[in-house]
């Protein structure tokens, strides 16, 4: 029978393939722009002040040289280290003190912050704008007074700057012992006149957006804007076409791999959101808030939060409910599957802290995962042993009505309700494995948890392909497409053994295409992470067992 079985297999696998495809390259929701905030033009280093765009500095400068020409204020926690400019007080120096750019225990750690004027300047700051040119606000080239030598979790800083006209700024910056900045705003008026202030923000970076392409998880300007999550690759904003929104509450900013820098809004006020390319390679994200009206003799307030640092999913979780913030927590790229990928996560971190070895851990969730899964696939397989069994009589009807199709499936049919089976009952674990598939897929791409987690062996990183390929056993070139490692081809030896095992098709064109299923999967899955390889792997040998068990029980050869 040409249509049996073995099609709707094909159509399974060909649906997994896909998924994953599309799952790269859909294109998300359209976004609904509003109209921009018109109240003021934010000045950053490279905006003239009549508002419009100059470029940086053709040769970047050296980083030291940069730090070196201004004041600095230090910033040092158990997660942080860096510097905030006395000059504008711009957050402009940041390194993660629990990350390292490489493997190399010496190697530097990653830096997420840089000034401007050098080669990829990464920075944020906050202040006021007013829509009276008569009345003068702290900019970036502002010296403010500074009150405190360093930025520790347990000593503040404290800003003041006075403008000549009566109104004094008052800015207080602290720091958590992660990755949370709080920076509250005071304004003194003593002018006599009531005064109307707007609150604003930016985070602005300098990035090639072929260097930020991301794969399936989204790198590029991110936020959640009244609710809904906005997801924006850098090569889909166009110069002098900003992205503007209208939110209360939220936050916005820029999303990396395993890095994340976004403001946080307060949700009792009306703020405005743009996402904006100031010039070639140069990304902002700001806001501008509600009005403050301050009267005569009065003080005026502001409060915003800052995030800048690694995407730790449950540092995350806490923070959504520690400061209220709205789905703080999909910063991280949990993919489709979210109900699937972020209960994963939790699975795997609960068994790493019991084992103390993220590889191991993947293999026991292997493990408790095919225990979970037993009873269907005990049917599923149950169901595929008879359809073995009977094979020889599948053939021979195919014999007898080769030339009448419909016959021929009335007759197969009936075959199968006289031996009582379900010829789809096989598909439904592998329905089942494809969100698995995925979600564990995303789990281990997402998760700065697995970065550089080591396993066993020559597995150093787990979020990373198997190390060692086939060009380094045999030492001889090898194309990159097929140089697999060695994990790759033991999962492509047990999809193989897990093959053999079941029905074979009837139709010779699909029989070649399943024995090349292994093949076309060992170099398709050879680069992804070797962590999913492992999973992959033992899930396999855990199926071959059962599948063996069931077959034995059913006087299958």
């Amino acid at each position: 029978m040409k249509d049996d079985l073995k099609g709707l297999y094909l159509a399974v696998i060909s649906a997994l393939v896909i998924i994953f495809v599309t799952n790269a390259i859909f294109p998300k929701k359209e976004i609904k722009t509003e109209t921009p905030a018109p109240e003021a033009v934010i000045q950053t280093e490279d905006t003239a002040q009549n508002g419009n765009t100059v470029t940086f500095d053709e040769t970047p400068l050296d980083k030291n040289t940069v730090l070196s020409q201004d004041k600095r204020i230090k910033i040092a926690t158990p997660s942080l280290f860096g510097s905030i400019r006395a000059k504008g007080g711009r957050f402009d120096e940041l390194y993660l003190a629990k990350y390292k750019q490489t493997l190399n225990p010496d190697s530097s750690d990653v830096e997420l912050f840089a000034p401007a004027k050098t080669q990829n300047p990464y920075y944020a700051e906050f202040g006021w704008l007013a829509t009276d040119s008569q009345i003068k606000v702290p900019d970036n080239n502002t010296v403010w007074a500074i009150k405190g030598t360093e930025l520790t979790p347990s000593s503040p800083l404290i800003l003041e700057w006075s403008n000549g006209q009566g109104i004094k700024f008052i800015r207080k910056i602290s720091v958590d012992e992660n990755y949370m900045f709080k920076i509250d705003q005071a304004v003194e008026n003593n002018t006599g006149n009531k005064i109307t202030l707007y609150p604003y923000g930016l985070i602005k970076r300098s990035i090639d957006p072929e260097n930020a392409k991301g794969g399936v998880i989204h790198e590029g300007l991110i936020g959640v804007i009244d609710s809904d999550l906005k997801e924006i690759k850098y090569g889909k904003l166009k110069k002098g076409e900003p992205e503007t929104f209208k939110t209360t509450g939220g936050w916005a900013g820029f999303s990396d791999h395993y890095w994340f820098s976004a403001f946080i809004l307060t949700n009792d006020a009306e703020s405005k959101i743009k996402f904006s390319n100031t010039a070639p390679q140069n990304y902002q994200a700001d806001y501008v808030g509600a009005p403050v009206t301050i009267e005569a003799s009065s003080v005026g307030t502001n409060s915003v939060k800052m995030f800048a640092g690694a995407k730790e999913i449950k540092l995350l979780d806490k923070y959504t409910k520690q400061f209220n913030i709205e789905k703080f927590d999909l910063a991280v790229d949990f993919g489709w599957y979210y109900f699937l990928t972020k209960p994963f996560f939790y699975i795997l971190d609960f068994l790493f802290h019991i084992i103390g070895n993220m590889g191991w851990a993947i293999l026991l969730f292997a493990a408790l995962l095919r225990l979970a899964m037993y009873p269907i696939a005990s049917k599923s397989f149950d169901s595929m042993s008879k359809m073995k069994k009977i094979q020889p009589k599948l053939k021979e009807l195919q014999e007898r009505y080769g030339e009448d199709k419909m016959k021929l499936q009335q007759e197969t049919m009936l075959l199968y309700r006289k031996e009582k089976i379900n010829p789809a009952a096989g598909c439904l674990p592998m329905l089942i494995q494809i969100p698995v598939f995925f979600s564990l897929y995303k789990v281990l791409n997402i998760s700065i948890e697995i970065r550089h987690a080591p396993f066993i062996g020559w597995i150093k990183d787990l979020s990373a392909p198997d190390p060692l390929t086939i060009s380094k056993i045999i030492h001889l070139p090898i194309p990159t497409l097929l140089d697999v490692g060695v994990w790759p081809i033991i999962m492509g030896i047990t999809m193989f053994i897990q093959q053999r095992l079941n029905p074979a098709p009837t139709n010779k064109d699909q029989a070649r295409m399943f024995l090349m299923l292994p093949i076309i999967f060992t170099f398709m899955l050879g680069h992804f992470a070797s962590g999913l390889v492992i999973y992959w792997s033992l899930s396999n040998i855990l199926s071959i067992i059962q599948q063996k068990a069931i077959m034995r029980k059913n006087g299958v050869k």
